[in-house]
């Protein structure tokens, strides 16, 4: 399955800026953004507000990622404190 770079211009907390991301990825956070009642604008930056580090597209794709592995209930990732630090960014995202 290929999934081609998209680079797309969106504008976060009244600043536009680019992020490139997959088709795949863009996708899913389109779908976490409905799901959550949001739209991609406002989605973008509530991830964009809470990451620590690394640059904004790294962050949108560790947030879906995440999204889909607890949806899944895929809990077989070891634990790795680096991948802590970076989900810190998209915590308060987190379902209950």
């Amino acid at each position: 399955m290929k999934s081609a770079v998209i680079k797309r211009s969106i504008v976060v907390a009244g600043h536009k800026t680019s992020v490139s991301l997959e088709d795949a990825f863009w996708q899913g956070l389109r779908d976490i953004a409905v799901a959550r009642g949001m739209n991609l604008s406002e989605m973008v930056k509530t991830i964009d507000t809470g990451r620590q580090n690394g640059n904004l597209s790294s962050a949108i794709r560790l947030f879906v990622l995440d999204h889909y592995r607890k949806s899944s209930g895929d809990l077989s990732a070891a634990p790795d404190p680096d991948r802590d630090r970076s989900q810190s960014a998209v915590s308060a995202l987190r379902p209950e």
